[in-house]
């Protein structure tokens, strides 16, 4: 009996060559690919600068104190619209428990995860001490809620909570 034998094609550096090529050839791709990705889901920085954030929080510490000595109670309400959208209402009340008008508050959506899907809330004054505004478009999910009041050109009031929508 009579065996055949096959001789393997030999091993040469310009096959080991190729080889290298297209190892790292596909992993450099692949790293190319996900870096893009990175890139365009990148939500941004939470400040521009930290070094003028730095410079203003003193200025927080302070306009903090003066809001708690103020005593103010400011109470929000998030009601969901069959349309995706959401009704914001907020009740603001001085230390004595009376309605406070003349304010003008700003609301804010911010989505955590995403400084792109943040929506602003335009709220008027309803009634007395009573303000409402809607955002169109709300998707599901965690959101924080910023509320900043302003009387005078000078912000009285702020607070940041994290809400979650359905």
């Amino acid at each position: 009996m009579s065996r055949s034998s096959v001789s393997p094609k030999p091993l040469t550096g310009g096959k080991v060559f190729f080889m290298l090529l297209a190892f790292f050839g596909v992993v450099i791709g692949v790293n190319m690919i996900m870096m893009r990705l990175a890139i365009q889901t990148l939500p941004g920085t939470e400040v521009d600068s930290a070094y003028s954030a730095s410079l203003a929080y003193e200025k927080e510490i302070a306009a903090a104190h003066d809001q708690n000595a103020r005593n103010w109670k400011v109470d929000a309400h998030i009601q969901r619209g069959a349309d995706g959208g959401a009704t914001l209402q907020v009740e603001a009340r001085d230390d004595s428990g009376k309605p406070m008008s003349g304010l003008k508050f700003e609301g804010r959506f911010e989505r955590p995860t995403d400084r792109r899907a943040d929506q602003p809330v335009a709220l008027a004054e309803m009634g007395i001490g009573i303000y409402r505004g809607t955002a169109p478009l709300i998707a599901p999910g965690q959101w924080d809620l910023v509320l900043e009041g302003v009387a005078a050109g000078r912000r009285m009031f702020l607070s940041k909570n994290r809400v979650l929508l359905n």
